[in-house]
C-alpha cells in the first residue's frame, strides 16, 4: 500500500505593506509634533537648584536685558503693556502669567512688570529660571 505524502506549504509574510504603514506613522509623528519656540531673542535666565519644570501655554511676559518688553513675540512699551494684558485677559480666561527675565535686567523692571500684571488680575505670576547644571 502507498501512502500518499504531503507537501509541505511555505508560508511566505510580505511586509511591504507593513513598512509603509510605518513610513506613514513616522511622518505622521514628526508633522504633529510641537517643538518649543523661544522669542526672539537670546535671554540668560537666572539659575537656581530648586527649579521645577512646568509645560504650560500660559502668556509670557520676556524682559530683555535692555529692557524690552515682549508679550508673546509682540515687542511693547512699559506703558501700553497693562492694556494689553487686560485685551488678552478678556479674550482667554487665565490667571496666570509666566515671567521671563534675563538675569541682568534692572529689578525695578521687573517689579514694574509684576505689579501690571497684578493690576491688570493675574493672579499667579510664574518666574522663570534655570536649574543650575
Amino acid at each position: 500500500m502507498r501512502l500518499l505524502t504531503k507537501k509541505t506549504r511555505t508560508v511566505v509574510i510580505s511586509i511591504t505593506s507593513l513598512i509603509d504603514v510605518v513610513l506613514l506613522l513616522l511622518i505622521f509623528f514628526m508633522l504633529t509634533t510641537s517643538f518649543v519656540e523661544q522669542p526672539g531673542m537670546k535671554l540668560d535666565l537666572p539659575e537656581t537648584e530648586s527649579t521645577t519644570t512646568e509645560n504650560t501655554d500660559e502668556l509670557t511676559v520676556t524682559i530683555s536685558s535692555e529692557g524690552e518688553i515682549y508679550l508673546d513675540k509682540e515687542l511693547l512699551k512699559l506703558e501700553n503693556l497693562k492694556e494689553a494684558l487686560l485685551k488678552h485677559k478678556e479674550k482667554n480666561d487665565t490667571s496666570s502669567l509666566v515671567i521671563k527675565a534675563d538675569k541682568t535686567t534692572p529689578h525695578g523692571t521687573v517689579v514694574q512688570v509684576m505689579d501690571i500684571a497684578k493690576q491688570s488680575g493675574f493672579e499667579k505670576l510664574i518666574i522663570a529660571s534655570e536649574k543650575v547644571k
